[in-house]
C-alpha cells in the first residue's frame, strides 16, 4: 500500500476534521435548537411537550435523509473518488443552515414555516449522509495500517468538535440575551455564521489530494469506474452491512441521549435552566474531542472490538446511573454524568472509522461504509430523543429511558462479537476484507 509522507497526511487529516467539524456545527446545532427553540418558533402549540415533540419530529427527519445521502454520496465516491464529493456535501450543508437562519416562523408566514423548515431539514440529511464516508475514507486510504485507528479517529472528533461549537455559540447567544431576544432573533446569529465556517473548509478541501488506494484500484481496474457500487455491496458484502449497522446502534442512539434529551429531561422534567445542559455538553464535548483520538490510538494496540466492546458494555450499565445524577440537580455532578457518558461513547466512536473501514474492498467502501453507518441512524439516533420523550411523557420517569438505552448496548454487543477483529488489515488488498464470523 502506498503511504503518504507525514506532512501530506497530516494535511489530509486536517482538511477531512476541519470539514466534519464544520458540518457537524451545522448538524447539531439544529439539534440543539429543535429542544430549545423550534417547538416556540415553527410549532407553537399549548404544550411544551408536543411543540418539542413536533420539533424533535422534523429533527429525526434529518436521519430519514441519510441513507439515501450515503447511497448517492458512495456511489459516486466509489465511481468518481472522494474528494468531489466531500467537497458537494459541504456545500450543500452550509447553504441548507445559512437558509434556516433566514428562515421566517410561524407567526409570519403560518404553516409555510415547518415545512420549508422541513425540506431544509432534509437537505442537511442528505448533506451528512456523504459526509462521513468520505471524510473517513480519504485519511484511512492514505495512512498505514499500524495507526489507523489513530488517524482515522481525528475526522471521529470532528463530531464533538461540531458539537462543542455548536453548543458553545448557543450557550453564548442565550447568556448574553434575554429569553425573548434568543427566540426573536438571537438564535438565527448561530445558523447564519455558519457561512464563514464553509467557507473556510471549502478552501481546505479543495487543496487535499485524491485517496491513492483509490486511484491505484481505477487503474488495475483499467481506468473503468465500478457500474454499479451499491449493488456489489448488497450481494457480497451484505453481512459486513449488518455488523457496522449494529456496531453504530448504541453509539448513535445514546449520543443523542446524552447531548439531545439531555436538554429536554433537565428544562423539562427538572424545571432547569437550559443553560445548564448546554454548558454540560460544552465540557462534556471538550473531554470527548480528546478522548476519542485516544480511543482510536488504543484500538491500534489491542484491536478494534475489544475497545468497541468495553464502551457498549460501559454505556449500558452507565445508563442506570446517568439520570441519578441529572436528579440531584447540581451542574457539576450534572456535567460530570454527561462527561462519563460521552466518554464511553468514544470508545466506540474512536475505533469506529478505522473498524469500518476495514470491512469493505476499495471500490465499494464509501457505498458500504456509508450505508452501513447511516442505515443504523435510522433505528438509532433518528428514534432516540423522541422515544426517550415520549417514554419520559407516559411514565413520568427515566427508569424506561435507561433500559431502552441498555437495549441498544445489547444489540450493539452481539455484532461486534459476531464481527471478526479487522485491526492490521491492508485496504488495498480486496481480498483481504473483512468476514464475519461466529467466535468472539
Amino acid at each position: 500500500m502506498t503511504t503518504t509522507d507525514q506532512r501530506s497526511l497530516r494535511k489530509i487529516i486536517g482538511a477531512s476534521m476541519v470539514g466534519t467539524t464544520v458540518e457537524w456545527y451545522d448538524f447539531f446545532l439544529y439539534t440543539s435548537a429543535a429542544t430549545l427553540v423550534f417547538n416556540k418558533v415553527f410549532f407553537p402549540t399549548s404544550d411544551p411537550l408536543n411543540g418539542t415533540l413536533l420539533s424533535l419530529g422534523t429533527y429525526a427527519l434529518g436521519f430519514v435523509a441519510r441513507p439515501l445521502g450515503g447511497l448517492v454520496f458512495g456511489h459516486y465516491g466509489d465511481k468518481l473518488g472522494r474528494k468531489k464529493l466531500l467537497v458537494i456535501s459541504l456545500l450543500m450543508m452550509g447553504i441548507s443552515t445559512f437558509l434556516i437562519g433566514l428562515l421566517p416562523g410561524y407567526a409570519t408566514i403560518g404553516v409555510a414555516a415547518p415545512i420549508l423548515l422541513t425540506v431544509l431539514r432534509l437537505a442537511q440529511g442528505f448533506a451528512i449522509g456523504g459526509e462521513w464516508g468520505g471524510a473517513v475514507l480519504i485519511v484511512s486510504e492514505h495512512g498505514s495500517p499500524e495507526r489507523r485507528g489513530f488517524w482515522t479517529s481525528w475526522p471521529q472528533a470532528g463530531v464533538p468538535a461540531g458539537n462543542l461549537l455548536a453548543t458553545a455559540v448557543l450557550a453564548v447567544l442565550a447568556a448574553v440575551q434575554s429569553d425573548e431576544a434568543f427566540l426573536s432573533w438571537g438564535w438565527r446569529v448561530a445558523f447564519l455564521a455558519s457561512a464563514i465556517l464553509v467557507l473556510i473548509g471549502l478552501w481546505i478541501r479543495i487543496s487535499i489530494e485524491e485517496s491513492p488506494i483509490f486511484l491505484d484500484a481505477v487503474a488495475k481496474a483499467g481506468n473503468a469506474p465500478e457500474k454499479a457500487p451499491i449493488v456489489r455491496v448488497f450481494k457480497h458484502s451484505w453481512r459486513e452491512v449488518l455488523i457496522a449497522m449494529g456496531a453504530r446502534i448504541a453509539e448513535n442512539g445514546s449520543y443523542y441521549i446524552i447531548t439531545g434529551f439531555l436538554l429536554v429531561y433537565l428544562t423539562q422534567e427538572l424545571g432547569m435552566s437550559r443553560s445548564v445542559g448546554l454548558n454540560a455538553v460544552v465540557i462534556a464535548s471538550a473531554v470527548h474531542l480528546v478522548a476519542i483520538p485516544l480511543w482510536g490510538a488504543l484500538s491500534d494496540r489491542i484491536g478494534r472490538r475489544v475497545v468497541y466492546l468495553f464502551g457498549a458494555v460501559g454505556l449500558g450499565v452507565w445508563a442506570f446511573v446517568f439520570f441519578a445524577m441529572l436528579d440531584t440537580r447540581s451542574f457539576w455532578v450534572i456535567a460530570l454524568g454527561v462527561t462519563l457518558g460521552l466518554v464511553l461513547h468514544g470508545a466506540m466512536y474512536g475505533p469506529q472509522a478505522a473498524f469500518f473501514s476495514e470491512l469493505f474492498d476499495t471500490r465499494v467502501r464509501y457505498s458500504g461504509a456509508s450505508v452501513g453507518y447511516q442505515l443504523a441512524s435510522l433505528g438509532a439516533g433518528a428514534v432516540a430523543p423522541l422515544i426517550a420523550t415520549a417514554l419520559l411523557a407516559d411514565y413520568g420517569s427515566a427508569w424506561p429511558v435507561s433500559i431502552y438505552v441498555a437495549a441498544m448496548c445489547l444489540v450493539t454487543v452481539v455484532a461486534v462479537v459476531l464481527a471478526s477483529e479487522t485491526r492490521g488489515r491492508h485496504l488495498g488488498q480486496d481480498d483481504q476484507r473483512a468476514s464475519v464470523s461466529g467466535t468472539a
